[in-house]
């Protein structure tokens, strides 16, 4: 059994004994959540259903997309957004104050069409130069990867000449592109460029210039089950999985 996926049938009592975890009692958890972390909680959640009989159904977008579906009254039972969105939802009482929890984060890497040439993006100059050669650049059109990488840009002093290889994608467009040759590269988190077989990663962002998308989770107030909510959300971010999280291409918040 890899330890990266599946933690000892010992560290999961506590979390049956916890949450009540009868089978007969079963709920269904419904996780919103970024994109950016659906193979860290689908993962977590397939061990969570073996462990309790609970059963986690995420359904993944870019933030501002699962912000505005909670807003428009989406029911859940736990969240995982930005810090910010998080507390924008404790603020419309829709999430419990005292569930706001540190989930992970991702930096930006980098990838291109399989089998293409891997241009250096080792260090600083090399990215920027290799940026500045490209003929065309996607990024995320609403996702926070992207908002990131546009800083980065900047901090370059390279955004405006930038401005007119870039190219917007809203979910998994970005990868199609990738893969049929529409784009040269792309840029996004490690996170979900790790989880996709359809394109190259071919490395992070140098240190000096990396940038990271952070995610916070909570339980909402009107959770179908509140106990077994909190139990998967203690689940998901206790000490025992952090494994999975690095497997993933995430760091511990």
């Amino acid at each position: 059994m890899n330890q990266t996926a599946f933690i000892s049938a010992a560290k999961l009592v506590p979390i049956i004994v916890v949450a009540g975890c009868l089978v007969a009692d079963a709920a269904e958890l419904k996780v919103i959540a970024s994109s950016g972390v659906a193979s860290v909680v689908d993962e977590l959640g397939r061990q969570f259903e073996v462990a309790t009989g609970h059963k986690v159904r995420g359904e993944y977008a870019v933030v501002a997309v699962s912000k505005r579906r909670i807003d428009a009254g989406a029911t859940f039972d736990i969240a995982i957004l930005s810090p910010e969105a998080i507390d924008a939802l404790i603020g419309q009482a829709k999430i419990v104050a005292e569930t706001r929890s540190g989930f992970a984060r991702t930096g930006l890497g980098v990838a291109a069409r399989k089998g293409a040439a891997k241009p250096d993006i080792s260090t600083t100059d090399a990215f920027k130069r290799t940026m500045m050669a490209a003929k065309s650049v996607g990024h995320s059109k609403e996702g926070l990867s992207g908002v990131r990488f546009l800083a980065v840009l900047d901090r370059l002093g390279i955004a405006a000449e930038m401005k007119a290889k870039l190219t917007t994608y809203e979910g998994s467009g970005l990868y199609r592109a990738l893969a049929t040759g529409e784009v040269e590269l792309g840029v996004t988190g490690i996170g979900p460029l790790l989880a996709t077989t359809t394109v190259e990663y071919l490395g992070p962002l140098p240190k000096d210039i990396q940038a990271y998308v952070v995610f916070t989770a909570g339980v909402s107030a009107s959770a179908q089950d509140a106990a077994a909510s909190k139990a998967l959300l203690r689940y998901m971010t206790g000490a025992d999985v952090a494994p999975v999280f690095k497997a993933k291409g995430m760091e511990r918040d």
